[in-house]
């Protein structure tokens, strides 16, 4: 019971009577968003889209055998959700570590973290959701060449 009325201690600053649900459909092109070649990002709930403020909800896709560009997001921790497909998230010194993700997994990606993320398929898109605060920070760093990432070959 006390942590119901904490919880709406925090909602005294927000006019509930004057609030509704928001459905919004992203850009199929993906240009409401910051992007990383190789990986087109939707996004769904965001600062820049809704009134959210402290969210960043989107759908990631990787067509059959391609792979982002190395890229981190800054202070952000990242969160996802694989709904289909094979991924690959690659990291580490020179990305010879790597992590792979199938149907029905999460991953969390540290604040910082130099990665990469690859569709393994070479016939299946890849699908995930991600979810960040405080917003969708991309920094997107120098590419490497396909053969120093292990196991991966484009379509």
């Amino acid at each position: 019971m006390a942590i119901r009325r904490e919880r709406h201690k925090h909602m005294q600053d927000i006019d509930i009577a004057t609030l509704a649900p928001l459905v919004r459909r992203p850009d199929p092109t993906g240009s409401d968003t910051e992007q990383t070649e190789g990986l087109l990002r939707l996004e769904g709930v965001g600062p820049r889209t809704t009134p959210a403020k402290k969210l960043f909800f989107q759908t990631a896709i990787n067509e059959p055998g391609t792979r982002s560009l190395p890229h981190h997001h800054g202070e952000a921790e990242t969160a996802g959700y694989v709904a289909e497909g094979h991924g690959r998230i690659y990291y580490g010194e020179g990305y010879s570590q790597y992590v792979d993700m199938l149907p029905g997994d999460f991953a969390w990606i540290p604040p910082y973290m130099p990665h990469i993320e690859a569709n393994m398929s070479p016939t299946e898109r890849l699908v995930w959701m991600t979810a960040r605060t405080p917003d969708n920070i991309v920094v997107n760093l120098d590419d490497v060449d396909d053969s120093t990432l292990d196991g991966f070959e484009r379509a």
